[in-house]
């Protein structure tokens, strides 16, 4: 009984710690968002299920989705390419390889905050680089608002997303590439395989658990994302890069409709867990197969 109090002594201050900061709120969010909560009046009414049905209504709900979703996609798809090809690239024993490393991790290593000023000073349509280089080189025509352009400015953010967080999904390639035995590629080498079929019979298979955590690491991570958006378009221009994490915080802060804005949140915690669930079985079923 003295070693279970011990154990339990031990455990306790974690729990203290996980209960405040995250069971606690977890409930607390779900009672506020059946309620009309403004977040200053001190009278809150409970309202049920109406601001989940509003929601289910609200167009701009909607269009938050469709760009959460596309954002996602993108997001995974070129960030997950271009870092599997960094990790490839920078994957081996020369003294210059651990300085590329470094320099691609850097920009995982700023604040989304920082990365986000930088690259609207970048995108500028006036005087930013980008355009500054192509009017340079005789490239004038491609130059783009592309920010304020409802055409390019999902984009944009999605190309600056990537850009920052690329580093830190090449690193976990790098992890699973190291850990491949050596004598599989002289193996298949001897046999005579291309460096094509040597990377789809060896390589890919074996990095199978490094490829589950970068998907699961980049669709919770674009599914979240609020700061880079914020910061660079703050979902604009219209609604084009609205995300549901920046109509939360515009119906929570900006409308006092904080008892709406949870239910946002409760929804989006919710299809995060679900395709989270779904992902993970089907990546892991892709392990075993492997």
């Amino acid at each position: 009984m003295r070693k279970l109090w011990v154990q339990v002594l031990f455990i306790l201050p974690a729990l203290l710690i996980f209960s405040l900061f995250i069971v606690i709120p977890m409930i607390s969010s779900v009672y506020y968002s059946l309620t009309n909560w403004n977040g200053l009046d001190p009278t809150i009414t409970f309202i049920g299920l109406d601001n989940y049905r509003k929601l289910f209504q609200d167009s701009e709900v909607w269009i938050a989705l469709k760009n959460t979703i596309v954002f996602a996609v993108l997001v995974t798809i070129f960030q997950n390419v271009l870092s599997l090809l960094l990790a490839i690239l920078v994957d081996g024993s020369r003294w210059y390889y651990r300085y590329l490393r470094v320099v691609y991790l850097i920009p995982a290593l700023l604040s989304a905050l920082a990365i986000g000023y930088i690259w609207s000073y970048l995108y500028n349509p006036v005087f930013g680089i980008i355009n500054t280089i192509l009017e340079d080189v005789g490239l004038g025509a491609l130059a783009q608002d592309w920010l304020g352009d409802p055409k390019w400015s999902m984009y944009s953010v999605i190309f600056t997303n990537v850009w920052q967080w690329a580093g830190i999904t090449m690193i976990i390639y790098m992890a699973g590439l190291q850990a491949i035995p050596a004598d599989l590629y002289e193996a298949a080498n001897i046999d005579g395989a291309s460096k094509w079929q040597t990377f789809m019979k060896i390589t890919f298979p074996l990095i199978a658990p490094a490829f589950t955590i970068n998907m699961m690491i980049s669709i919770i991570g674009s599914f979240k994302v609020f700061d880079i958006i914020y910061v660079m378009t703050k979902g604009g221009p219209g609604t084009t890069t609205e995300s549901l994490a920046i109509l939360l915080y515009k119906k929570a802060f900006n409308f006092n409709e904080m008892g709406y804005g949870t239910s946002i949140a409760i929804v989006m915690f919710l299809i995060i867990l679900v395709i989270s669930i779904f992902q993970l079985s089907i990546l892991r079923k892709r392990e075993v197969e492997a």
